[in-house]
């Protein structure tokens, strides 16, 4: 069991050290960030991960990093400098793999930060220790309290893209944080039930619907916005456009990768179709 947080301050030195190249080099932050096409076609999976340790400014660095420093020093000293790793690790990659279902028809949609993981730990953190305070502006408000108004202001940002923020990975490694700190304390669930499940059952509701009605989900893209009344039938078409000419370049980069041999039918007829139109 650590009881000097070391293990948090390790992470917070490593996302300082690699945030700041990434300010210096844009070609090192576009090599390591999440982005949907290198992840899916390029089987870039490490991605899911140093993205995790970038960041696109100053401020958003110091605001993840300070977070994870007020809440991860009492994760790290419940669990042990191990055990830490793997909520901290798994809500990285859960957040990760929760934004790339999300976005996986928007092939250019990318985002850095260290977000998902942080968001686990506070979340385990409410897991572990409801009563513990946090603070939202100059108001002090319970863990649990904290933990389901994060969840709604998440729900509403994936719905609307609020800010521009990836409010997609923070609540799924959020919840993934949560669930792993149970299975690893399972006597928390008992202890905690009550504030366990009203943070956990929202978050769990919207995912289902995620998977079940994603119709319910408007995200917004180049040509579309929720808020935007102007949604003509030109940006339709565009959208369209833009999503067929995905789709062949994925099946181009597939015939350079593997053959033709590789196709489906149904990607055979695809291009069969846009080398008419190309004649």
């Amino acid at each position: 069991m650590s009881t000097t947080g070391i293990t948090s301050l390790i992470l917070i030195l490593l996302n300082v050290f690699v945030s700041y190249k990434g300010f210096k080099s844009p070609a090192f932050l576009d090599k390591y960030a999440f982005e949907v096409d290198k992840i899916l076609i390029n089987k870039q999976y490490l991605r899911l991960v140093t993205s995790g340790f970038l960041h696109v400014s100053w401020p958003h660095l110091i605001l993840n990093m300070l977070t994870l420093f007020s809440f991860g020093t009492a994760v790290e000293y419940s669990l042990g400098e191990a055990q830490f790793l793997i909520v901290y690790f798994s809500s990285l990659i859960g957040g990760g793999l929760l934004s790339l279902f999300i976005h996986r028809f928007h092939g250019d949609y990318s985002a850095v930060g260290a977000s998902g993981a942080v968001c686990g730990i506070i979340f385990a953190s409410v897991a572990l220790f409801p009563g513990m305070s946090a603070r939202i502006l100059f108001i002090s408000v319970p863990g649990w309290l904290y933990g389901l108004l994060f969840v709604l202001v998440s729900i509403y940002g994936i719905r609307s893209s609020w800010m521009n923020i990836g409010h997609d990975a923070h609540l799924g490694g959020a919840l993934v944080g949560m669930l792993v700190a149970i299975a690893i304390s399972p006597s928390s669930l008992f202890i905690n039930l009550v504030p366990i499940l009203i943070v956990a059952i929202p978050s769990l509701a919207f995912i289902y619907l995620i998977i079940t009605r994603p119709h319910v989900i408007f995200v917004d893209n180049l040509f579309f916005n929720v808020n935007n009344k102007n949604y003509t039938a030109d940006h339709r078409y565009n959208m369209e456009k833009m999503d067929k000419q995905k789709e062949i370049d994925r099946i181009l980069d597939k015939i350079n990768r593997s053959g033709m041999k590789s196709l489906t039918p149904k990607e055979k007829r695809d291009l069969k179709e846009y080398s008419k139109i190309a004649q």
